[in-house]
């Protein structure tokens, strides 16, 4: 992937903005930094950074597609009241496929988990 101006400060906004926000979300943030940037240009990116492993896509989470920065192993928990999405981290549940291969025999290579629930900030 060569480099790019634009996709640098897609990058850097992804990372300084760690809610998993949306291509649409990412464009209004990015403009304040490139004013003349469209939102082609955004998807366009966000699609090359997944698909060079750089980013994750992550369409569990609602009916729209989210970025995440974290490569890591984690999973995911969205507050049914205010929307935020939390990273959770891996060690809430380490031996997850660990468990299906035992319970089922169905080896899993992949997982998305997502927990929905309230936030502490909305309990309150």
């Amino acid at each position: 992937m060569n480099y790019s101006k634009q996709r640098e400060i897609i990058l850097k906004t992804l990372r300084e903005n760690p809610i998993h926000p949306t291509a649409d979300m990412l464009f209004a943030l990015v403009r304040n930094e490139l004013p003349n940037v469209s939102l082609a240009t955004v998807y366009r990116n966000l699609n090359q950074l997944a698909e060079q492993g750089v980013i994750r896509k992550i369409s569990a989470l609602d009916d729209k597609v989210h970025f995440d920065h974290n490569l890591e192993s984690h999973y995911h928990f969205i507050c049914i009241k205010c929307k935020k999405v939390y990273d959770v981290p891996y060690d809430v549940a380490p031996d997850l496929a660990k468990a299906l291969r035992e319970h089922t025999g169905l080896e899993a290579l992949a997982a998305d988990v997502l927990f929905k629930g309230i936030c502490n900030h909305c309990k309150h």
